[in-house]
């Protein structure tokens, strides 16, 4: 196991590892013993009961951030003609209606954020799927990253203001970033109750009681800090 260092160490003995926290409270806690000279990213983990092995436990869905992730988000589009044209005029920060960016892509280029695609584009977009795969930047009709022309420009807004996806891992979790350390205490606890609402709503039918068995919140440097699932605040 990896020792940790004198200041993470000063950080987790603050924390009550026995308790569940407030959300509200576990946020101004994270935020006071920050210790890294960075802007740290904010993630939450959720141990779930679901059992990933089973087809009908599975959770994959997508969430928009109400106050954004605090970072500049880069999007590539992947369409051509009209659709093209739109996704430039929406902000696009690259626009793969040629093979430039796609050969770029086949050689291991993946410095963006998200990958949009029009449906006639996934035939283009499939090749590279050894490349985006691994990375999670496959575009996918579930996550809001495959639609048609007309909604090439939302799709970039909502992608830019802080859309994220969420999805259940091999081990029965759910890790999503939420947001820094320099936002609010208020902003960490409002994007934390949208993300908790977003995976209610994407409950398996197969599911079964309180499913959702432990929340984490921690930053990029920090301990973590137990939060309790059921607080009234995250569960309206």
């Amino acid at each position: 196991m990896a020792s940790h260092g004198k200041k993470y160490l000063e950080a987790r003995d603050r924390i009550d590892r026995d308790s569940l926290y407030e959300p509200l409270e576990a946020f101004k806690l994270l935020k006071e013993i920050k210790f890294a000279n960075f802007d740290e990213t904010v993630e939450v983990h959720l141990r779930t009961s679901l059992d990933p092995r089973q087809a009908d436990q599975q959770i994959r869905d997508v969430v928009v951030m109400p106050n954004g992730l605090g970072k500049k988000v880069t999007v590539v589009v992947f369409a051509q003609g009209d659709a093209a044209d739109a996704a430039r005029k929406a902000g696009a920060d690259y626009v793969a209606d040629t093979d430039e960016i796609v050969e770029k892509i086949q050689n291991g280029w993946t410095e963006f954020d998200v990958a949009i695609a029009t449906p006639d584009m996934m035939g283009t977009v499939g090749r590279l799927g050894r490349i985006l795969g691994p990375r999670s930047l496959m575009p996918n009709p579930k996550a809001g990253t495959v639609v048609p022309p007309d909604r090439i420009a939302g799709a970039i807004e909502e992608a830019k203001a802080g859309r994220i996806e969420f999805r259940l891992d091999k081990t029965a979790n759910i890790h999503v970033p939420i947001g820094k350390i320099s936002f609010t205490a208020e902003q960490l606890h409002e994007n934390l109750a949208a993300l908790m609402l977003a995976v209610r709503q994407a409950r398996p039918a197969a599911a079964s009681g309180n499913f959702i068995q432990r929340v984490t919140i921690t930053s990029t440097m920090g301990p973590g800090i137990k939060v309790d699932p059921y607080d009234s605040s995250l569960t309206l």
